[in-house]
């Protein structure tokens, strides 16, 4: 077994056995990973507030060279984000940003912009900032890094550069919009702005340090929410437990 010390953000805790944890995290460096903390629930040194749900720690763990459950040795809080258990939306906000993460990326594919994305997130929910847009931001930029981002360049079907000087078409069949010429505007076909449209080219293109800087019109929101979730469900082939508390 190869021993490992990674930053690492808690996903989700389930008790295992009379003592033991067992801990799903998403490592900058390793992707996401599951542990068994031996001894955590009784343990008053080497995991130390560290263990729960949405905190931003420091593992030491053994990674195993066969099977997926790795044995953590301690940890070491960084950053509790302790507002987000204080407010049950912040939280359903939080979890949802896990459960995405989680279907986007499989066991051990380490994606360091994803585990940016999620940490700059998660602190900015803990201050308060952008909640009530903030996981549209996220949800753009994250199906972007999972492979799944939405072609705003040009008509996905005739292939006509796309100028910006009319509304677009979403196809949810094909990832991305399409011109007035080659689809019309349905229920399962939204009409998107050419506001919307460039404020999606803005969110894909950028990193986590940009999240802050990115706010959110009314009317792009409008366009931009049922737009998504048709896209989510297509890509994915399911919905998310966690989005019903956001919708």
């Amino acid at each position: 077994m190869d021993n490992c010390l990674s930053t690492a953000i808690i996903m989700r805790i389930n008790e295992y056995g009379e003592s033991d944890l067992l801990v799903s995290f998403f490592t900058r460096d390793r992707g996401r990973l599951k542990g068994v903390a031996k001894g955590a629930r009784r343990s008053l040194k080497r995991f130390v507030n560290c263990l729960d749900t949405f905190s931003l720690v420091t593992l030491e763990y053994r990674l195993k060279r066969s099977g997926s459950l790795h044995f953590i040795e301690s940890g070491r809080l960084v950053d509790s984000f302790a507002s987000i258990r204080t407010d049950y939306r912040t939280m359903s906000i939080a979890s949802y940003l896990i459960e995405l993460t989680e279907a986007l990326f499989p066991m051990a594919m380490a994606d360091q912009a994803m585990f940016d994305l999620l940490k700059t997130s998660l602190d900015l929910l803990d201050k308060g900032e952008n909640r009530d847009f903030l996981p549209v931001i996220f949800e753009t930029a994250a199906m972007r890094l999972g492979g799944f981002g939405i072609n705003t360049e040009k008509c996905c079907i005739c292939g006509r550069s796309y100028t910006g000087k009319g509304p677009a078409v979403f196809l949810s069949e094909r990832g991305g919009i399409a011109c007035l010429k080659c689809r019309q505007i349905t229920a399962s076909s939204p009409k998107l702005s050419p506001d919307t449209v460039k404020w999606m080219c803005q969110v894909q293109a950028g990193n986590a340090e940009d999240l802050n800087n990115i706010s959110v019109a009314d009317e792009i929101l409008v366009e931009i929410k049922p737009l998504l979730k048709l896209h989510r469900e297509y890509q994915l082939c399911r919905r998310l437990k966690t989005a019903d508390c956001l919708e």
